[in-house]
């Protein structure tokens, strides 16, 4: 538990990969779940195309679930998240370290990805991104990143986001009965979550590619949607949860 897992730089380095054009310099954070109450998280101001084990804290999650609901100055923020630091001290956890811990705390979430690719800021940008976020265009954006994308208009980012993220979140579970595979911040950029770490990486893969269909098809006008029942059938085939598997599976085969 008290060992940075292996998987997590590397994905670390897979989200800077120039190919993918979703992080530079030091945006972007990941994080990963070590117990049932602690979970690694980037440490601030690391870059993550260079991070190493060094760059990540071990992070006490109940002292920061339990202040979600506070009006904290940011001195207090950083003093809260230095607090519930467990290793890693003296680098500081991610001020987004408050969006992690309430998306590891979902049931089945182990893994959480968030980065900036280019075609999703487009997306985040448009004036049709909630009506976007709702929809889909082919049906491996389903199986990868589910039936529709939460959707999260621009907040200052660490705990009013992590708040407004929650806010949104719990009103897809209750429509949905699952936790999203996709999130979208307004202006700011994608958030995958997983039961492990290869789901969360297919999701961000096909987010992105997702992203780059729906930037030149809205460049001709509306696109041909998929139908809420086509939706909702592929999103409950058993054959496409097999497919789900595979490409998890896949996607864990590539990261080795």
């Amino acid at each position: 538990m008290n060992e940075v897992p292996t998987e997590l730089v590397e994905v670390s380095h897979w989200l800077a990969d120039p190919e993918l054009d979703a992080v530079i310099l030091a945006e972007g954070n990941v994080s990963q779940a070590a117990s049932e109450s602690t979970f690694w998280v980037k440490a601030s101001g690391f870059q993550l195309g260079s991070i190493a084990a060094n760059g990540f804290v071990l992070v006490d999650a109940n002292p920061i679930l339990s202040l979600f609901d506070s009006n904290l100055s940011d001195q207090d923020v950083k003093d809260a998240l230095r607090s519930a630091t467990r290793v890693g001290a003296p680098a500081v956890p991610s001020v987004e370290t408050f969006m992690h811990a309430w998306l590891l705390s979902l049931p089945g979430v182990t893994t959480v990805l968030h980065g900036h690719p280019v075609p999703l800021i487009a997306i985040a940008s448009h004036p049709d991104a909630p009506k976007i976020c709702a929809n889909r265009l082919f049906p491996d954006e389903i199986v990868c990143c589910g039936p529709e994308t939460v959707w999260v208009p621009y907040v200052d980012p660490g705990l009013p986001l992590a708040k407004a993220i929650r806010d949104a979140t719990v009103a897809y579970i209750e429509k949905w009965q699952d936790f999203p595979r996709t999130i979208l911040l307004g202006n700011h950029g994608l958030i995958t979550l997983g039961t492990n770490l290869p789901q969360a990486k297919a999701a961000f893969q096909m987010g992105v590619k997702a992203g780059r269909a729906w930037t030149q098809a809205l460049s001709m006008g509306w696109p041909n949607v998929l139908s809420s029942d086509s939706i909702a059938r592929i999103a409950g085939r058993p054959d496409e949860h097999h497919r789900q598997r595979l490409l998890w599976a896949a996607a864990a085969s590539e990261q080795q």
